[in-house]
């Protein structure tokens, strides 16, 4: 793969996300404060500024302060780097479909399949009165790994 077409992925993390393509959808109409933003969510103004950090890191938007606030601005420039990807890896698609069309059919004879070999039922050693069983060891659990309060394991 080219260094042209490596795949945009902070591109598409960034909107795989229905809160953020919608704050997208918002800041194409014009340049947006924070607390207006906010105003068309049902979330806190933190949350909506990590997915703006998100976005922004992604370049799809950029952060101009203005007086005390933080005005952000879509970039649709930067959705090219996808669409090139995706033209390229479709261009590749439709060659493959050519190549596919053109090569010769092979006739692979299939293989007998062999049966499985039916085993025995393992016995259970019998529990005697005087003896309890042992409880089992509980089991060693480990923590999830860490993800950030998005969600993504960067």
């Amino acid at each position: 793969m080219s260094r042209k077409s490596k795949p945009p992925i902070a591109l598409y993390s960034a909107l795989a996300d229905t809160t953020r393509c919608r704050i997208l959808e918002i800041l194409k109409t014009a340049p947006t404060p924070v607390h207006v933003l906010t105003e068309a969510f049902s979330i806190s103004r933190p949350a909506i500024s990590r997915h703006l950090r998100v976005l922004k890191s992604a370049g799809l938007v950029a952060e101009v302060k203005k007086g005390r606030e933080n005005v952000y601005a879509f970039r649709p420039a930067k959705l090219d780097a996808a669409r090139t990807w995706l033209e390229t890896i479709r261009s590749a698609e439709a060659l493959s479909e050519e190549v596919v069309e053109e090569a010769p059919v092979a006739v692979v004879a299939e293989a007998p399949i062999a049966p499985k070999p039916v085993r025995a039922p393992k016995k259970k050693p019998a529990v005697s009165a005087e003896r309890p069983a042992k409880d089992p060891v509980p089991a060693q659990t480990t923590p999830a790994p860490s993800t950030n309060q998005m969600g993504f394991d960067f």
